[in-house]
């Protein structure tokens, strides 16, 4: 297939591009700059889709937690443009195409979920309009939603804390941690829906090819996790301490509130749609993931 991708660039994005690529995909990063193999937005936008467009995956959107941010209405405009705006002008550039593309892939995140101790989540559980990050979610997701008589399948993949290496660095989407530098953010009893990059690419990839899968997945690991467990794996792996907490004062100051409860508060999530749908997790284990991480 030739698959367009926005986002392309990015921890994930370029994880998946190259994913794609060892399997013969050919693919084309949608960017907000020009250049040799890619298109721009305002390409989208004004031009619409190349004819030849078998899928179309979005993966854009601002670091929600990008420490050199300040919480401000400015941030806010980025993180809801990088998401909703482009999402719309990609269903928009779909819904306008001579020929359309076969697939449609969206990213969305855990944050629609509630954070709860004792509640547990598949794809199929409500969420989505109690706080800023769930309502951001919901509109990331409902932004995509293409009109039911275009016949082109759609998936959203609602992506946990992704943790990875990239050019032999650690890199994870979790903060206060991945440096060794913490311990347990709070009593660290949360809910720690952590997925390996792999498996995020794997789970994409999964999803375009298989031309009966569509709807919503749960990009998450099939074990699960409280921040307490993960410190400790984490902490054992690198050989270092973490017996410091990271006080939810400190995390709210920083990030502010709302953006520090992806940190302070969490979600007991469950792939079972994804599992249902026949992928298999390269990292299904909390250790074997941390054991790539520091290898």
């Amino acid at each position: 297939m030739k698959i367009y991708i926005g986002g392309g660039t990015g921890f994930i994005g370029s994880r998946l591009s190259k994913c794609l690529q060892n399997k013969a995909h050919e693919v084309v990063p949608i960017s907000r700059s020009s250049g040799k193999g890619k298109i721009t937005w305002t390409d989208v936008e004004k031009i619409g889709l190349p004819e030849k467009c078998d899928a179309v995956v979005n993966l854009a959107g601002e670091n929600l937690m990008n420490p050199l941010r300040r919480w401000n209405a400015a941030f806010r405009s980025d993180l809801e443009a990088s998401r909703v705006h482009t999402n719309k002008l990609l269903a928009k550039a779909i819904a306008s195409a001579s020929k359309k593309p076969e697939v449609f892939v969206t990213a969305s995140a855990v944050g629609y979920y509630r954070p709860s101790q004792t509640a547990e989540y598949t794809e199929e559980s409500p969420g989505g309009d109690f706080d800023y990050l769930s309502r951001l979610c919901t509109d990331w997701e409902q932004a995509a939603k293409l009109v039911a008589d275009i016949n082109v399948r759609q998936a959203v993949v609602r992506i946990g804390l992704a943790l990875g290496r990239e050019g032999g660095i650690i890199k994870t989407m979790y903060v206060p941690f991945f440096l060794g530098l913490g311990g347990n953010v709070g009593a660290g009893q949360q809910w720690f829906p952590w997925i390996h990059v792999d498996d995020i690419a794997g789970i994409f990839v999964h999803v375009l090819e298989n031309k009966k899968v569509s709807g919503v997945f749960n990009a998450v690991s099939p074990e699960l996790a409280t921040n307490a467990d993960f410190t400790k794996k984490f902490a054992a792996a690198m050989r270092r301490p973490a017996f410091l907490p990271v006080p939810e004062l400190a995390l709210n100051l920083i990030y502010g509130e709302e953006r520090a409860k992806a940190m302070v508060e969490g979600q007991k999530v469950l792939p079972q749609k994804t599992l249902r749908s026949g992928y298999k997790f390269s990292y299904p284990d909390l250790q074997s993931a941390v054991n790539d991480c520091v290898k």
